[in-house]
């Protein structure tokens, strides 16, 4: 799997109904004892509340789907979770919703339009991003052909993760990985001969909020 949607920065989301409170948040994991952790910490933290349902998807190309209605009636609570979390394209992603009871009843319809809010509230005050798989690539130029390379770069996006100017002109990029023999060649059309790109890493990334992350 070359891409995938995932959660940049997590978020926590609320709904009400009927005095019934429902508190959400989405979180990223790698792991599915990062997840098993992380729902623990929210079932700590809401030591007091009745219900801490969850969903989790763990996994790339065929990720891990589990749920959990955490006592709540079958199907009123993971699930609808789950399917906010799968309706969303997110790999490697936890959704928690914990209920404080208001003491009246909501019956299996009420309760799954109220996870599914609560857990889409969460999603809504999250920052979501494509997460691409990737190649780290130093290009090495002479000055003469670094104008022509940095014309390049912009014009197709690329991003640039870091320059150094010594002797020769090094600029470090990342692409989606497969890229990386179209760029080796444009770079010896634009420097006639004189450049050369070698291949540092392969590695996941983010581009979000105006920023590349690649994955430590």
């Amino acid at each position: 799997m070359e891409a995938y949607r995932a959660v940049y920065r997590g978020g926590d989301g609320r709904y009400e109904e009927k005095k019934s409170v429902f508190l959400s948040s989405v979180r990223p994991v790698k792991t599915e004892e990062e997840a098993a952790a992380l729902i623990e910490s929210v079932r700590k933290k809401y030591w007091d509340a009745r219900h801490t349902c969850w969903a989790y998807s763990v996994g790339t190309k065929h990720p891990v789907l589990r749920a959990s209605d955490d006592g709540e009636p079958q199907g009123t609570a993971g699930r609808p979770i789950l399917d906010v979390l799968d309706g969303a394209g997110l790999r490697n992603a936890v959704i928690t919703v914990t209920r404080y009871f208001g003491g009246i009843l909501l019956g299996t319809g009420g309760l799954v339009r109220a996870y599914t809010a609560a857990a889409s509230d969460g999603l809504k005050n999250s920052i979501l991003a494509d997460k691409i798989y990737g190649c780290r690539v130093m290009l090495v130029t002479d000055y003469n052909g670094v104008g022509k390379l940095q014309y390049f770069l912009a014009q197709n996006k690329i991003p640039v993760l870091g320059a150094e100017y010594a002797e020769n002109v090094r600029t470090e990029v990342i692409l989606p990985a497969g890229q990386e023999k179209s760029l080796t060649a444009e770079l010896a059309e634009l420097t006639a001969g004189r450049g050369r790109a070698e291949i540092i890493s392969y590695t996941w990334y983010m581009q979000a909020d105006g920023k590349i992350i690649p994955e430590e």
